[in-house]
């Protein structure tokens, strides 16, 4: 499903979720928007059939900050998927909008390389119980191993001081994996959308507490090689050894 070039350097971040509509395409655009303004230009690849990023990105102004758009849901007879599918070499930090309705196979293909994984969840039960779903196939089908830190938790679409919220709250401090940042149901996401732009790139007096959830993502994201090497250091002593008693013993001395 996912052909790309394996760079110790590229910060590969995979957003899924099988359930349509959660957020996942707000969540990618607002991402790539935070991290075009601080550049290099960042990629989106677009898995979704309805293409919504990359319908985001032919709406995005001329004058902001460019980002990379990778249409993988369209496949062409002219080229090779692996050409579809490049990364231009000066990127570091690659977008991965998946589709809804994924299979086992394709996602472990997509999260295979990955540095970083996204779950959005929406306050609802129908949506709480699919982000379960979606979670356990993460870690039982795609292996996605807890002590990597690589996987987390977006909260969606948030009223707080609602029932819905606090079910959600409860539901996702149950599952033991960081929830990283807590969306609000605001229009300026509605209209960040339609113009083709991040909340980071509208007034900033009308969207300071979107910019900082948005903010405390990307800080997440950015820790993915202090995530890796702890990780590693963590595996490395799990590897060692156990040596039961005494590491030293007091040699015996037979009667003469």
């Amino acid at each position: 499903m996912l052909i790309t070039p394996r760079r110790d350097k590229l910060n590969r971040i995979v957003i899924v979720n099988p359930k349509g509509g959660c957020g996942k395409s707000t969540l990618a655009t607002n991402l790539a928007a935070a991290y075009a303004r601080q550049g290099p230009t960042p990629a989106i690849m677009d898995y979704d059939p309805q293409g919504s990023t990359m319908g985001w990105l032919t709406r995005r102004p001329a004058n902001l900050p460019p980002i990379h758009g990778i249409a993988a849901y369209k496949k062409s007879m002219q080229a090779t998927r692996s050409w579809q599918l490049r990364v231009p070499n000066e990127t570091v930090n690659l977008l991965v909008d998946s589709p809804a309705s994924i299979d086992h196979d394709d996602l472990r293909q997509l999260t295979r390389d990955s540095t970083s994984i996204l779950v959005p969840v929406l306050p609802s039960s129908m949506d709480i119980h699919a982000a379960a779903r979606c979670i356990a196939d993460l870690l039982l089908v795609a292996k996605i191993d807890r002590r990597d830190r690589k996987l987390a938790v977006v909260a969606n679409r948030t009223r707080k001081n609602t029932k819905s919220f606090a079910k959600l709250m409860r539901f996702l401090d149950s599952l033991g994996i960081p929830i990283i940042a807590v969306l609000r149901d605001s229009q300026n996401y509605v209209h960040s959308a339609e113009q083709g732009v991040g909340v980071c790139e509208m007034q900033p007096s009308r969207v300071k507490q979107d910019v900082e959830q948005i903010e405390k993502i990307v800080a997440w994201l950015d820790a993915w090689p202090e995530r890796r090497r702890e990780s590693t250091s963590v595996a490395s002593i799990s590897r060692q050894p156990k040596v039961s008693g005494p590491l030293l013993r007091r040699p015996s001395f037979g009667s003469t």
